[in-house]
């Protein structure tokens, strides 16, 4: 007790000093973080960076090599790769942080409820099992098999695959904390059901929920261009990566630099990513944290 009482009055450092010692603490962070700001910019500011109307078809240049007037060359329709690569990029983006967004908003209701009441526990990780069960690639080509091809329901359908990930692992911290003295204390005075999950338990689910949630986006920008690339994805009009990669395909020993361009593009985006998260699982986990 007495060690916590001198922490409590230590003088709180300033902000630079705090931010330039996680820096140097966790690189990942800043690296995936630079890496995948620099794709958010590539994304939004795509008109202004020398593209062209990445629908417009022009027969006459096509399969041209990239070269000075064509970064990145034209496809099999006379295309340009470097207009449709940099408009892809806001379709991987989308679909991933929407995925992710709506994959761990669910996940972290359905994981407060079943990880604090029994009887609903039962149910619903049962079926948080079956959808395990299923290869995710599977279920996703499932499930947009059922709807009509387009980015909305490709997040959907994503955010349904991911949903019992981010479930467990809620459910998994809820069912360490619910015995722990502060919440049996809050139980024993009389507060509510609801305001015990989202003031007790919700705030120290915030870290571990944060991390997974940076994997879910990586894990979705990767499935959505394998559904775009086997035809079960974004409508084809729609130059997503894994659309652009899709059409080259059949031409690859002629023209294999229209699937190197968005290929390395979706690497380094979920290379970015991850690496984010990394960095964040690292920062936020005391374990790792008193290591270093």
């Amino acid at each position: 007790m007495a060690s916590t009482a001198i922490e409590l009055t230590r003088p709180l450092a300033r902000p630079e000093g705090g931010l330039r010692r996680t820096v140097r603490r966790h690189p990942t962070i800043l690296i995936g973080g630079s890496i995948l700001l620099l794709m958010v910019l590539v994304a939004i500011f795509a008109p202004l960076l020398g593209t062209v109307d990445p629908q417009a078809v022009a027969p006459a240049r096509r399969l041209r090599w990239p070269q000075e007037r064509w970064w990145f060359g034209t496809d099999m329709m006379g295309r340009d790769v470097w207009s449709r690569t940099l408009y892809g990029a806001r379709i991987s983006l989308v679909v991933g942080l929407g995925a992710a967004l709506l994959a761990t908003f669910g996940g972290l209701l359905l994981g407060l409820v079943t990880g604090f009441i029994r009887r609903v526990d039962a149910v619903l990780m049962r079926v948080m099992d079956g959808l395990m069960s299923i290869p995710a690639v599977l279920l996703a080509i499932a499930l947009m098999a059922l709807t009509t091809a387009s980015v909305e329901n490709v997040i959907i359908a994503i955010a349904i695959v991911e949903l019992p990930r981010v479930t467990r692992l809620v459910r998994g911290v809820v069912l360490s904390l619910r015995e722990q003295p502060f919440v049996e204390a809050a139980t024993a005075s009389g507060t509510g059901l609801a305001r015990t999950l989202f003031k007790h338990i919700l705030p120290n689910t915030i870290a571990p929920l944060l991390v997974q949630g940076t994997y879910v986006c990586a894990s979705a920008m990767i499935t959505e261009a394998i559904l775009s690339f086997i035809g079960a994805g974004t409508p084809p009009n729609i130059p997503s990566w894994g659309n652009i990669m899709a059409e080259a395909r059949s031409i690859f020993q002629v023209a294999w630099y229209i699937v190197l361009f968005p290929a390395v593009f979706l690497s380094l985006t979920v290379l970015a990513v991850n690496l984010l998260g990394d960095g964040l699982r690292d920062m936020l986990d005391p374990r790792l944290s008193r290591r270093m």
